[in-house]
């Protein structure tokens, strides 16, 4: 009777929920990426041609002595200086972009300021508008400082323009996030990949935690750890790699280390085994102030008894190739594919040959480009100088559009002909030259390869979903992927997926001798958390999330409506969307391992308050 009751509650919760589709201003996001874009442009690319016209071609194009471009002082001059042109200009062009989004962001904040809370993501509202706005906002200027040629000035870019505070002396690696809603201290280091996440989206329909991350001084991130929103870190934390927090975690510090997933403190003998401190070590340091693990230095000592035949073996096995040949490959069990895939890769096995068909797909969108330009050129003119200046940028990103569209086309033409000569297919081949499948295989992943990352590095990467519909993927447009890597092909998606930032869904990989290729079916509404990886074969039901930094093995099947979360993958709670308490957040102490509510106003609206 309790079950009955309880079900039929659950249902009448889920039919008052209130779902909309959520519409994103896209009209407003081109505006601001294009100002950004062609407004920061604009002065640098002035200077330069004003450099190029006036004295870099006067004084070295056209100097006709050749020896005169290093006797003469001029030519010499022009020559020595276009370097450092250069590099100011860029400079200068970063310092703009950062001027710019500054404006954008100030102005967003006085529309709708950035706090702390709870935004409802099942229905429109003014809040969860400005937030999407902030985040797109900041991708360019992120992306120009971060992988530009100076990285160490993305510090200044986020406390110039107020999306985070970060104090001096400190360093954050190349991440898909850290860009916003962050307070870190001095002197820390935050590794590559590691994620200091004020934001996690808890379903399509469901909410966003939006929540201040605070980083004390003197800490330090290795490689892959992630912070979840809410999370307060103080002063002289160590965390090793994959430490990973749940949402509003305080960890206290004071040179303890943390590690795991979820995130706990563990202790020096734990570290010696992590780090493989071996017993000299020890004893160099047994006199170190404060060492008190005796017991430990005394069974590591003991340890130096054991002869090396009893470590190693006195010979060496050898491996052959012999067998390899009597392998039924329909007999292979699924245990045996169930490998750590994660560390597989296709790259090193694809052949140097392949990369041959760039250069016709490269000449054919190049010879395009370089008419457009001859032609603009020839009607404006050298000596309407800025005239020419001042269209420059839109002449550069209109030519470097038209490039990655030329690329696209060529490539669809390559891949046609491909696909006419050999049909791809599902299922487990030898990753060895000659074997057809294999071979096709990897000239496909190389043709894709190249649009994809053209189209992901101009300034509208999400463009990579028309790519991606036309490379094969069935998905829709409602779909995003961000800064997410997905296989061409085999895969197909719902309506309104979301693929978290740094997730791989792979439809095929390489593990140990054996490529396999299987559909990857991702069903409406599924969120696939940041930093997983998704295996082939992997069908992941309505309804249904894979939580941050969890993997699936080959051929899982995830049920719908579920929250799925670990490596690999396992059932967590049942996903409630917006039926959550969106004024309760729960705390956790990580030092000692408790947790508490803690109350919280929900970040919306006054008017928009009665549908929650």
């Amino acid at each position: 009777m309790t079950t009955i009751e309880q079900q039929s509650t659950e249902d009448s919760l889920e039919e008052k929920t209130v779902r909309e589709e959520i519409k994103n201003p896209y009209f407003w996001y081109l505006f601001i990426l294009f100002t950004i874009f062609l407004a920061s442009l604009l002065i640098p690319a002035i200077l330069f041609m004003t450099y190029m016209i006036l004295f870099f071609l006067p004084h070295f194009l056209e100097t006709t002595n050749f020896l005169a471009l290093f006797t003469e002082f001029k030519p010499l001059l022009a020559l020595i200086s276009m370097p450092f042109v250069l590099i100011c200009c860029y400079l200068l062009r970063l310092f703009f972009i950062g001027l710019i989004t500054r404006g954008f962001w100030s102005l967003s904040q006085k529309r709708s300021p950035s706090k702390e809370g709870i935004i409802p993501r099942n229905f429109p509202s003014k809040t969860l508008n400005y937030y999407q706005i902030r985040g797109f906002m900041i991708k360019q200027g992120k992306n120009a400082f971060m992988k530009g040629l100076f990285p160490w000035l993305s510090n200044w870019f986020f406390n110039f323009i107020g999306a985070s505070k970060i104090s001096k002396g400190s360093t954050l690696e190349e991440s898909c996030v850290n860009d916003k809603f962050i307070n870190i201290g001095e002197n820390c280091y935050i590794g590559v990949n590691s994620s200091l996440t004020s934001h996690l989206i808890e379903g399509i329909f469901g909410n966003i935690s939006y929540f201040e991350i605070k980083v004390g001084n003197n800490v330090t991130a290795a490689a892959m750890a992630n912070i979840a929103p809410g999370s307060e870190v103080f002063e002289d934390s160590y965390l090793l790699p994959l430490a990973s927090t749940p949402k509003h975690s305080v960890l206290k510090g004071g040179k303890n280390f943390y590690f795991g997933i979820p995130m706990r403190r563990i202790f020096r003998k734990k570290i010696m085994g992590y780090l493989g401190v071996k017993p000299e070590d020890l004893e160099k340091n047994e006199n170190i102030n404060g060492y008190k693990d005796k017991n430990l230095l005394k069974k590591l000592k003991a340890m130096k008894d054991i002869k090396q035949s009893e470590v190693f073996p006195k010979y060496e096995q050898e491996f052959t190739d012999s067998n390899e040949d009597n392998i039924d490959i329909n007999n292979i069990n699924e245990e045996d594919l169930r490998i750590d895939f994660t560390t597989s890769s296709a790259i090193s096995r694809v052949n140097l040959k392949f990369l041959v068909v760039y250069v016709p797909i490269f000449w054919l969108s190049g010879m395009l480009v370089t008419i457009m330009f001859y032609t603009f050129t020839y009607y404006v003119g050298y000596n309407r100088w800025l005239v020419m200046a001042f269209f420059l940028p839109t002449m550069v990103i209109l030519m470097w559009f038209i490039f990655i569209i030329a690329s696209f086309f060529f490539t669809k033409l390559f891949l046609i002909l491909i696909n006419l000569i050999h049909i791809p297919k599902e299922g487990v081949f030898k990753a060895e030259k000659g074997n057809g499948d294999f071979e096709f295989w990897c000239l496909r992943t190389e043709l894709k390869k190249i649009v994809l990352w053209l189209i992901r590095n101009w300034p509208l990467p999400w463009m990579d979903i028309l790519v991606f519909k036309k490379m094969g993927i069935k998905m829709t447009l409602s779909s995003s992927l961000f800064d997410s890597w997905c296989d061409g092909e085999f895969i197909k998606m719902g309506r309104s997926v979301l693929i978290g930032q740094g997730a791989t869904v792979m439809s095929s990989m390489v593990v140990g001798k054996y490529l396999l290729i299987k559909d990857v079916i991702l069903d409406d509404f599924v969120v696939i958390g940041g930093q997983s990886t998704i295996a082939p074969g992997t069908i992941v039901g309505k309804d249904s999330v894979v939580g941050a930094i969890s993997s699936t093995t080959y051929n899982q099947i995830l049920e719908p409506g579920w929250i799925y979360f670990g490596i690999p993958v396992i059932k967590l709670k049942k996903n409630r969307y917006a039926e959550e308490r969106r004024d309760i957040v729960m705390k956790k102490d990580v030092d000692e391992e408790r947790k508490f509510e803690v109350e919280h106003k929900i970040n919306i609206e006054e008017d928009k308050k009665d549908l929650t």
